[in-house]
C-alpha cells in the first residue's frame, strides 16, 4: 500500500508566503535593473550634439542648447538658446546676448558678434562674473571713457578712438573712446560730453564689424577633446562632482531619427509601467493597511493618556481648511489653527508618503509623556486612516534659526537674551537625558528645531527621530544615521569615534552654541570658506578675542567667549571628552570668566594617516 503524507496547513502556507516574498523581490529588482539600463541610453542621448540651424555651430559640452537638453548636458553659465530665426545666441553677464557665430572646441574659442556688426552692449558687459576671457592678436584690456562729440571740419579728433556705437539722442553726434593712458587734457574734447566708463575690454570691441572672440578655461574638459572624445558630469548630475570622457567626437547627422527612437524607448517604458503598476499598487495599499494597523495599536493601549485626540474633520476646523500655512519641512505641512477656547495652535500635517509611522509614533509617545518648560507641549493629535497630524502649542516668535544667521537678527535679541536662550535650551536637553524614566536622546538638535516664545523661551521641538533608551544603557543601537549634517555627532557616522550615545546630542547642542556666536560660516582674505567652528578656535587659541563678533553692551563679550568655549567643549571628536548636560548647564550658569579653559582642538588629530572628521563628512556628503 502506498501512503502519501498530508502537508500541514501551516507548513503550506509558509512555503506560499516565501515564494511571494522571492516574487516580490525578483519582481522588483527587474524594474531597477531595467530603469538603470534606460536611463543611462536616455542620458546619453539627451546630451548629443545639436544646432539650432543647419549652418549654425555645433552645441555640445561645455555648452547645452537650454530649451532642449537637461542641465547635466552642459556646464553652469555655457546655456545656449535658439533666436526666432534659428541662430545660436549666448547670455553674458549682465543680460548682454550675443550671436555665436563659430565654437572650436579643440582650442575652447568662441566667435560672437552683434546683428548689425557694432557691439553696442558693451558698456553693460561683465566678464567677471563669467568663464570666459577676451582674447586675439590685440587682447591688451584697458579702461576706456566714453565721450560724444560733435562733428568738426578739422582732423583733431582723430587722436581719439572712433566707435562704432550712435549716441540714441542725438543721431548727428559722434561717438569715440580714449584709454585709460590719454591724459584728457591733451585730448580735444572740448566739443564733447562724457556719456559712461567701460571697464577691462580690448579697443577692437569698439570697432565695426570685427571678429570678437572669447576663450573658456582649459580646465573644463580640455584633456577630452584633445582626445577625440565627449565630456559630461559624472552620474549625469550637473554639480561639482568632476566631468568625465566618454565616445568618440562625431558631427549629428540625423537629430530627427536619435529623437524618434527616444520617444520609442519611452513609449516601451509606458506600456511596461502601465503593466506592472497594478501590482505594485496593491502591495503599496497592502503595507498602507499594516502601517495603520501598527499605529491604530499604538493608540489604543495610548488612549486613556494625553493629549487629545482629534478627527480629520476636527483638523480641518481648528485650521480654517489650511488657510494659513506658517511652514513646510520634509515629514509635513505646518498650519496656523485655533482651538474653540481661542488658544492659537500649530498644526503639523505628516506627509503620508514619508516613513512608515514611526515618527508618528515617537512624537505622541514621548511628547505626550513629558512636560518641561523648554520643551514643546503637544496638544492634540490625529489619526484618521493615513491622514495624521499633531497640534502644538503656536510660537509667534517663530524658529531660533531666524535670529542667528544675521548680526542685525541677533543685535535685535542682544546677548543677555541669547545667553537665556542657550541655558533654556541645555535645561532641556539635560531634562530629556536624566528627568525623565527613561533617557530619550533627540537626534536632532538644530535651531530650526528650538522654538521661542512670546517671552523668549526657548523650547525644543521635533521628536520624530528620538530614541528611548535606559540610563543605565551606554549605547544606542542605530542602523542608519539620523539627524541635520552639520549637527550630527561624528560617531553616528563612523563608530571609529566612539559608539552613539546621548553624548550625540552634546555634539549637536555644542554646534549650535557656536552658531549662535558665528553664524553660519566666515570668510577670509582670499574669499575661501572657513569652517567657522575653526575659526572661532583658532581666534579664541590665539588670545585675540573673538573679532568680527558684534558686541553691543557691557559685557557682551564676556558672554560670547564663555557661549564659544563650552561650545568647543562639546564638539571634542570622542564622545568621552564631552560634558554632560548638567555639566554643560553649571558652565553656562558660571560667570564665564577665566574660569573656564579652552579645550583641546577638536580640528587636529595625532595620526596623520587619519582624515579630520570634517574631511569625512564632506566625503559622505558628497
Amino acid at each position: 500500500m502506498i501512503q502519501c503524507r498530508n502537508h500541514h496547513p501551516s507548513t503550506n502556507r509558509k512555503f506560499e508566503l516565501m515564494a511571494l516574498n522571492q516574487g516580490r523581490t525578483s519582481f522588483f529588482l527587474g524594474i531597477i535593473v531595467f530603469l538603470s539600463l534606460l536611463q543611462s541610453t536616455l542620458a546619453h542621448n539627451d546630451c548629443i550634439p545639436i544646432q539650432c540651424s543647419k549652418n549654425g555651430p555645433i552645441i555640445r559640452f561645455p555648452f547645452r542648447l537650454k530649451e532642449r537638453q537637461p542641465q547635466h548636458c552642459g556646464y553652469p553659465g555655457f546655456d545656449v538658446s535658439c533666436s526666432d530665426s534659428n541662430d545660436a545666441m549666448l547670455l553674458l553677464p549682465v543680460s548682454v546676448q550675443v550671436h555665436i557665430t563659430k565654437i572650436d572646441y579643440s582650442t575652447q574659442f568662441i566667435h560672437i558678434q552683434e546683428h548689425g556688426g557694432c557691439f553696442t552692449q558693451i558698456r553693460f558687459l561683465n566678464l567677471s562674473a563669467s568663464h570666459f576671457n577676451f582674447t586675439g592678436t590685440n587682447s591688451r584690456l584697458d579702461d576706456f571713457t566714453i565721450f560724444s562729440c560733435l562733428p568738426k571740419d578739422n582732423d583733431s579728433q582723430r587722436r581719439l578712438i572712433e566707435t562704432c556705437l550712435d549716441d540714441p539722442h542725438d543721431p548727428a553726434r559722434r561717438i569715440y573712446a580714449i584709454d585709460s593712458f590719454t591724459g584728457i587734457d591733451s585730448a580735444p574734447i572740448l566739443s564733447c560730453k562724457k556719456m559712461y566708463n567701460i571697464s577691462r575690454v580690448p579697443s577692437y570691441v569698439l570697432v565695426q564689424d570685427y571678429d570678437i572672440r572669447l576663450q573658456w578655461p582649459h580646465r573644463i574638459c580640455g584633456d577630452c577633446e584633445a582626445q577625440g572624445k565627449y565630456c559630461r558630469f559624472r552620474n549625469n548630475i550637473a554639480s561639482g562632482n568632476g566631468t568625465e570622457c566618454y565616445g568618440q567626437i562625431e558631427v549629428p547627422t540625423d537629430q530627427q531619427g536619435v529623437h524618434k527612437s527616444v520617444v520609442i524607448a519611452l513609449i516601451v517604458v509606458g506600456l511596461f509601467i502601465l503593466l506592472t503598476s497594478t501590482g505594485v499598487v496593491c502591495y503599496i495599499r497592502k503595507q498602507k493597511k499594516k502601517d495603520e494597523a501598527k499605529i491604530e495599536k499604538f493608540l489604543e493601549a495610548y488612549r486613556a493618556l494625553r493629549p487629545a485626540r482629534y478627527s480629520y474633520a476636527d483638523i480641518k476646523k481648528i485650521t480654517g481648511d489650511f488657510k494659513e500655512k506658517v511652514g513646510e519641512g520634509a515629514y509635513g505641512t505646518v498650519f496656523k489653527g485655533t482651538l474653540s477656547n481661542d488658544i492659537h495652535v500649530a498644526v503639523k500635517i505628516l506627509n503620508s508618503s514619508k516613513g512608515n509611522g514611526q515618527e508618528f509614533i515617537n512624537e505622541v509617545g514621548i511628547m505626550g509623556k513629558i512636560h518641561h518648560v523648554n520643551i514643546v507641549r503637544l496638544v492634540g493629535y490625529c489619526a484618521d486612516g493615513f491622514r495624521r497630524a499633531l497640534i502644538y502649542e503656536f510660537f509667534s516668535n517663530d524658529s531660533l534659526e531666524k535670529y542667528i544667521l544675521s548680526d542685525a537678527e541677533k543685535s535685535s535679541l542682544g546677548w543677555k537674551n541669547l545667553e537665556s536662550i542657550a541655558l533654556g535650551i541645555a535645561k532641556g536637553i539635560e531634562y530629556l537625558h536624566q528627568g525623565c524614566e527613561q533617557r530619550i536622546v533627540h537626534f536632532d538638535i538644530k535651531p530650526h528645531n528650538v522654538l521661542l516664545d512670546s517671552n523668549l523661551i526657548p523650547k525644543i521641538s521635533d521628536f520624530g527621530q528620538a530614541k528611548l533608551c535606559s540610563k543605565e544603557q551606554g549605547a544606542v543601537s542605530m542602523t542608519t544615521a539620523r539627524g541635520t549634517i552639520g549637527y550630527i555627532a561624528p560617531e553616528v557616522f563612523s563608530r571609529n569615534f566612539g559608539s552613539v550615545s546621548h553624548k550625540s546630542d552634546v555634539y549637536s547642542f555644542g554646534m549650535l552654541l557656536l552658531g549662535m556666536v558665528g553664524g553660519k560660516e566666515k570668510k577670509n582674505d582670499d574669499v575661501d570658506r572657513i569652517y567657522y567652528p575653526e575659526w572661532i578656535y583658532n581666534q579664541l587659541d590665539g588670545g585675540e578675542g573673538l573679532v568680527g563678533v558684534q558686541v553691543m553692551d557691557e559685557g557682551d563679550d564676556v558672554i560670547v567667549r564663555k557661549l564659544a568655549i563650552v561650545g568647543l567643549w562639546c564638539i571634542q571628536w570622542y564622545p568621552i571628552d564631552r560634558p554632560s548636560m548638567n555639566v554643560v548647564v553649571q558652565m553656562l550658569e558660571g560667570n564665564g570668566g577665566s574660569s573656564l579653559t579652552i579645550p583641546s582642538n577638536p580640528f587636529v588629530t595625532t595620526n596623520p594617516d587619519r582624515l579630520s572628521f570634517n574631511s569625512q563628512l564632506e566625503v559622505i556628503v558628497e
